[in-house]
């Protein structure tokens, strides 16, 4: 907690799949910060007929991802609500290096600062294994995974007997491209902030509730 002015603010870090989401969710609501996750804030401004939503739309509408500069702006404008002044948790952002390096010097000429970076860890097999498996029901939209849930018939809804899909992005080579983006663009922000001494490195494949407790704890 920063003495100063009596605010947190947290960024947790993560591969897909390894649960960032879900512990930012329970983090927030048990530290009672602001939960700022970039992909819904995204959907959000993109449908506000204002100057930074029209921006971001015009990236969406070519099939392109938004700048880095653009992303920042739309961050740092958040930031700036009422809500945000005693805190948040930033969950998806930073992502490259450069957004990080952007972050700081705005907090820096605000006078905050990053109090604490959380790292959840996980080994890349078990990440492949929970991002390839994943089939959804086509008539009730019901999840299921092959390794951890699977249905009772193969390819058959256990709740409304609907036939199973597999989307694009749940199939192991699309795992894999994914991993391999984080690798490059956001893994290194663990040794940035390693080197700024906030990073808290948890290890993310135990139970829910267990890494949770160690989020928690990472934060005192």
């Amino acid at each position: 907690m920063n003495a100063r002015d009596n605010t947190l603010y947290v960024i947790l870090l993560g591969a897909p799949g390894a649960g960032k989401g879900t512990q930012a969710v329970l983090l927030s609501q048990q530290a009672r910060l602001v939960h700022l996750a970039s992909g819904d804030l995204f959907r959000e401004v993109r449908q506000q007929d204002t100057e930074i939503g029209r921006l971001v739309k015009s990236y969406y509408d070519k099939g392109e991802l938004v700048p880095d500069d653009v992303t920042i702006r739309m961050i740092l404008e958040r930031l700036s609500q009422p809500d945000c002044q005693s805190g948040c948790l930033l969950d998806g952002f930073p992502r490259t290096l450069q957004q990080a390096l952007a972050l700081d010097d705005a907090f820096h000429a605000q006078g905050k600062r990053i109090e604490r970076v959380v790292s959840i860890a996980v080994e890349r097999a078990e990440l492949l294994r929970r991002l390839g498996g994943r089939w959804l029901c086509q008539r009730c939209g019901a999840s299921y995974h092959t390794v951890s849930a699977p249905p009772k018939v193969g390819g058959t809804c256990d709740r409304c007997g609907g036939e199973l899909y597999q989307r694009a992005d749940d199939t192991e080579e699309t795992a894999k491209n994914r991993l391999d983006v984080y690798d490059r663009q956001t893994a290194p922000l663990v040794d940035y902030y390693r080197t700024r001494d906030v990073l808290a490195e948890v290890n993310g494949q135990g139970q829910v509730e267990s890494v949770q407790a160690a989020v928690v704890a990472a934060l005192r």
